[in-house]
């Protein structure tokens, strides 16, 4: 590219900053920081709930080099999902089928759009999350999963309102899990989650579409059991999770200011930090806390992503206990 050329691309990206004051991006449907350890690992057959709570934030806009922008103000988004699991105790091509539901989800602002100092104003419904097509499998020393499922635009949206919640569009995503136990007694592990969305169009204004391009997402975690009783009846699990997340394909469509959509950079997010499970096998319960403060990211907002929460699986039929299941086993909620 010539330098004049290095100059319209700079300068494309600052009016498009001025026509969208404080957003960097119309972004996927996925909030990174929900896997971690355990990424690979589903509930044991039954039906199991689990919460997850999250909180990213951040106060700085970076450009598509990676440089602070003169954007000001904040990015507060709080999300409150709440996951119901169900898997039956049958076999299907060696594995076993798992049907997943995330709703209601309570929210008080976008995922999708990350607009700094720009607040909805209060909690509202967000939009539903169905996989209806997953398979798990057990192996000597993994877990693995790979399943697809679907965003429905079900949370308020509305062209260019301030107080949107849901996405306005429909989605895909195409996921897996995977944990590899590195010791025999499966005390210690690295796990890998990926996700691959797929996004349907928008309406940006009375006039325009807009198609998000498509996004990957990877998350990763490797972890220790630590036993807190000989008889393993409470564990600690403690390690190091991270996130990247990229935009790779480009936007089409028109953005609501008339400017066509794939002149909007791509985005992409990186974070590492630290995770912490609670867990109490005989129980069937896990509590989480995880902080990922993202180190770089283009063309969006940067700052760091925290989240808690917890699990219970309702047992069928209910299980006979061993040391050598205790150690890897858990709820989804532990890879959230």
């Amino acid at each position: 590219m010539h330098v004049n050329g290095r100059a319209c691309t700079a300068l494309l990206f600052l009016s498009l900053t001025l026509l969208l004051p404080g957003s960097a991006q119309q972004k996927g449907q996925y909030l990174p920081g929900q896997f971690g350890l355990n990424a690979g690992v589903m509930p044991e057959p039954g039906v199991s709930y689990a919460n997850i709570s999250v909180n990213y934030f951040a106060e700085q806009l970076k450009d598509a080099n990676g440089d602070v922008t003169a954007s000001t103000g904040s990015y507060n988004l709080w999300a409150v999902e709440n996951l119901f699991f169900y898997k039956p105790d049958k076999k299907l091509l060696g594995g076993n089928w798992v049907l997943l539901a995330i709703a209601p989800t309570a929210a008080n602002g976008s995922v999708t759009e990350e607009n700094l100092g720009l607040q909805a104003g209060g909690f509202g419904i967000a939009d539903i999350f169905i996989q209806p097509l997953t398979l798990s499998w057990k192996l000597p020393r993994a877990d693995v999963w790979v399943g697809d499922g679907f965003v429905a635009p079900t949370g308020r949206y509305s062209p260019g309102a301030s107080d949107n919640i849901g996405s306005g569009y429909w989605g895909n995503q195409v996921l897996s899990g995977t944990t590899a136990y590195l010791t025999k007694n499966k005390g210690t592990s690295a796990s890998l989650f990926t996700d691959w969305e797929v996004h349907g169009s928008k309406v940006t204004s009375d006039r325009f579409q807009e198609t998000p391009g498509q996004t990957f997402t990877m998350e990763w975690g490797l972890g220790q059991v630590l036993p807190l009783d000989k008889q393993l009846k409470k564990l600690m699990q403690v390690g190091m999770v991270g996130y990247d997340q990229w935009q790779t394909s480009s936007n089409s469509g028109v953005l609501a200011s008339g400017v066509p959509a794939r002149t909007v950079p791509y985005y992409s997010a990186h974070a590492l930090g630290l995770q912490a499970n609670f867990i109490v096998p005989a129980k069937n319960v896990i509590f989480y806390f995880k902080f990922e403060p993202e180190y770089r990211a283009l063309a969006r907002v940067e700052g760091r992503t925290f989240a808690f929460g917890g699990s219970y699986t309702f047992r069928i039929p209910k299980p006979e206990m061993s040391l050598h299941s205790t150690a890897g086993s858990g709820a989804s909620s532990a890879n959230q």
